[in-house]
């Protein structure tokens, strides 16, 4: 049986630096680096994630750099020499989020995003020690307990004074103080340089801390030990709405969990894009579910396949949106993740609140649900046991750390190395494995319905383009493989992957493209996203950046299943076109390659 189509009826648009001259003949430039005295070398993690720290008073880390015979820059430094990215004191090195924001004059929330200050020293984090287990359930499904308990806890959050760290709107300023240029790398040295824990490796662990202490926080406004978070399950033909729970009460009194900032379009019974790129689809619910269901298993399974293409490239101290270029998007952060924030967010607002943009998505009480969905994605790629499924081993992720206020209003400091293992932190999900996406690859295509070669006369090869390329219209290039035909133990080895780098891109808009990979179907055939020539898209909604919010950041995308599906195992190039969406009008590409990545 085919896939069957999906189509749209909506028509988308085909710091300061010190200069040192002449070193070997070559001029280079370092980042004016303001730091403690103070250098630590990470030596490699034993089972503790334990780290030795070399300290060497008095010495500036540039003149070390020096010193060691030559000179590097923040964002090309040796991995032993790189410091892991760490959140200053939240209350007193804070300032205002406006970074990603398009229309300051017409926004709906503040960009005074600081938490306020109870005066009191970080605290390192302790495990808890309690033998219960929250266990987060399902919205669509919630039992009448859950449910009620659920809405007394918002109230309760909701009815705190707006100072106090636990209120609704401390809470929703979170998101916004990390998000929007709230925080710099000041206790790195680098004072000029925002944290960003968006479009990188920080993406899953942030997001799981920022739920932990929202959960407890809710459990401890009802004296309630045992509450947990329900998670919005998108990834369920049953949970592909948006639960009845967060709906407005029309008739009785006001509903806790409602928010006025959501696109009207999309309320119930209209079923979730999980590849949504802002125009409508004109399709039935049954073919969108079983294009959703394609798109968590291309997020979790083939584009996923490596660490690095899950979580999301390497991100460290001296890295800015701009300079990192080592810096990618991991796969379900692009996917899924982005669709559902711009297909919640309200688009009669001038930023897309709430959902719509980072700066006010923690006012909306299915951000936290649809983020707990997000969290459960880590935990079901982990759990599918397949090879490469596993966490970063960096020393710079290991210790990369972020400050939250606790359940007793203390600061404490956490770090990723704790957020690994679920059971520590005494929470679970009711349905951690499986799903009907374990079974949605999308459908091999039949030869019949393919031409015998892809027309290439006009197509040029990577090396014929002139780079950096503006995406204003599609972009089709030939992309030489590094190897064909490969064997089943060949591929057991490595993963073919297509690398898309470079994507610069104005970071107060919303912008989406789709890749497409070796269409070889006939003439009135349309490929969709349901279909195994699309590889997957990269979107982004506004996020905090530097130098007129231009940012950069990098996409990958698993090929190995793609080419047995589409029967272009023994092609020598790969034709990959790339399709803009939306807010594509300058965003730049600088590279696009195809490696074969181990696992």
């Amino acid at each position: 049986m085919s896939t069957p189509r999906l189509a749209t009826t909506t028509s988308l648009p085909s710091k300061p630096t010190t200069k040192l001259a002449n070193i070997s003949n070559r001029t280079l430039t370092i980042k004016t680096r303001t730091h403690r005295s103070r250098i630590i070398c990470n030596h490699a993690p034993d089972d503790n994630h334990n780290h030795p720290k070399l300290i060497l008073p008095n010495i500036d880390r540039r003149n070390l750099l020096v010193g060691l015979g030559g000179l590097y820059t923040a964002t090309n430094l040796p991995a032993a020499l790189a410091d892991p990215i760490t959140t200053p004191d939240i209350t007193s090195s804070c300032k205002e989020a406006t970074s990603g924001i398009k229309d300051i004059e017409n926004a709906v929330r503040t960009q005074k995003c600081c938490p306020p200050s109870t005066k009191k020293p970080i605290k390192s984090f302790a495990f808890p020690t309690e033998k219960t287990v929250r266990v987060r359930w399902p919205a669509h499904s919630g039992s009448k307990e859950q449910i009620e308990k659920y809405k007394k806890a918002i109230q309760a959050m909701r009815d705190l004074p707006e100072d106090h760290p636990h209120s609704y709107l401390q809470q929703a300023k979170i998101h916004c103080a990390y998000c929007n240029g709230g925080y710099t790398q000041v206790d790195n040295g680098f004072p000029d340089i925002d944290i960003q824990i968006h479009n990188s490796w920080l993406f899953f662990p942030y997001h799981r801390w920022y739920l932990y202490f929202y959960e407890r926080i809710l459990g401890k406004l009802i004296n309630d030990t045992t509450f947990a978070l329900p998670y919005w399950n998108w990834d369920n033909p049953a949970g592909m709405t948006i639960p009845e729970i967060f709906l407005e009460n029309k008739t009785g009194p006001q509903n806790p969990l409602f928010d006025t900032y959501r696109d009207a379009r999309h309320l119930p019974p209209k079923t979730v894009d999980l590849d949504f790129g802002g125009g409508e689809r004109d399709t039935t619910r049954e073919i969108q579910i079983a294009c959703n269901l394609s798109t968590i298993y291309r997020d979790l399974v083939r584009n996923g396949a490596d660490t690095t293409s899950f979580f999301g490239g390497k991100y460290v101290a001296g890295d800015a949106p701009v300079a990192n270029g080592d810096k990618s998007v991991g796969s379900v952060e692009a996917g899924c993740h982005i669709a559902m924030h711009r297909w919640v967010g309200d688009p009669t607002q001038a930023n897309f609140e709430d959902m719509g943009n980072l700066y006010s998505s923690g006012y909306d009480p299915l951000f936290y649900a649809h983020h707990s969905n997000v969290d459960r994605m880590w935990t079901l790629w982990k759990k599918l046991g397949i090879k490469g499924h596993t966490e970063p081993t960096d020393p710079d992720w290991i210790n990369a750390s972020y400050v939250f206020y606790d359940v007793n209003e203390e600061l404490v400091r956490v770090y990723n190395k704790d957020s690994i293992k679920m059971e520590n932190l005494k929470y679970k999900y009711l349905e951690e494995t499986g799903g009907p996406w374990l079974k949605s690859r999308p459908t091999k295509r039949s030869k019949n319905s393919q031409v015998a070669t892809i027309s290439t006369a006009d197509v040029k090869t990577v090396d014929q383009l002139k780079f950096p390329v503006t995406l204003d219209t599609v972009l089709k290039v030939q992309v030489k493989r590094p190897a064909v035909n490969q064997s089943e133990d060949e591929k057991a080895k490595a993963n073919e992957v297509l690398l898309i780098n470079g994507i610069r891109f104005d970071g107060e808009k919303y912008v989406k493209f789709d890749v497409f990979v070796n269409d070889k179907v006939k003439e009135g055939e349309v490929v969709t996203p349901c279909d195994p020539e699309y590889a997957g898209g990269f979107a982004q909604i506004p996020h905090s950046g530097m130098n007129k919010m231009l940012m950069s950041s990098a996409a990958r995308f698993g090929l190995t299943e793609l080419l047995e599906d589409t029967n272009t195992e023994g092609d020598e190039y790969a034709v990959v076109a790339l399709v803009p969406r939306v807010g594509c009008n300058d965003l730049t590409i600088s590279d696009i390659k195809i490696e074969l990545v181990p696992v």
